[in-house]
């Protein structure tokens, strides 16, 4: 037979021990709504080293130490929040050009990669171009911006040149076209019997 009062404390732990547990799972309504919603993933990669070709042929290295991939909305990109650098590479693979930058976005729809904060591109000529925000075209290898660019020229001597709002050019710098040049900016034109 069973003992009554054993009986009575057994249903007592058991109607406690259930107010605990209804007590521990309250849930607040913002996290289970914030749980609800659907997040992009994003891939994290360290200390990227990234070779880029085109037609077959390595056409630039790229270096970053935090590389975030966004998968899920329908403009991916990927974002080089912490710095990047880029050696370009002439067809026998020598150094061409260098860029620099503290901030990068490749917008992979576009094949452009757009850069800011302190951008530099500097040739193998010594010829260093410095601006805030530009973009780089891959499919026409090319370099743009709308801001305010300085050139500084290196051959056939080292002189502070062109103050522009903007420009165009090809990756190594060779062929620079500037837009809105301020006024008493000026470039050296090398003469075709010096010495190269």
């Amino acid at each position: 037979m069973i003992n009554h009062h054993q009986h009575i404390k057994y249903l007592l732990t058991a109607c406690l021990l259930g107010c605990v547990f209804l007590l521990a799972c309250e849930n607040d309504v913002n996290d289970v709504k914030a749980f609800g919603k659907k997040l992009p993933g994003i891939e994290e990669g360290k200390n990227i080293e990234s070779f880029l070709s085109q037609n077959g042929k390595i056409g630039a290295k790229l270096t970053a130490p935090l590389l975030l991939r966004y998968q899920g909305d329908s403009a991916r990109k990927t974002e080089f929040p912490n710095s990047l650098f880029v050696e370009f590479y002439d067809d026998s693979m020598k150094v061409e050009s260098r860029l620099s930058a503290k901030y990068g976005r490749y917008l992979q729809n576009e094949s452009k990669v757009y850069l800011r904060d302190q951008v530099v591109i500097y040739n193998v000529k010594g010829d260093t171009l410095y601006c805030d925000e530009l973009f780089w075209d891959q499919n026409l290898a090319q370099f743009y911006t709308t801001t305010p660019v300085t050139l500084i020229q290196n051959y056939p001597y080292k002189q502070k040149g062109r103050y522009a709002n903007g420009f165009r050019s090809n990756q190594d710098l060779t062929d620079i076209t500037f837009f809105n040049i301020q006024p008493g900016s000026f470039a050296i034109v090398p003469d075709s019997t010096f010495n190269q």
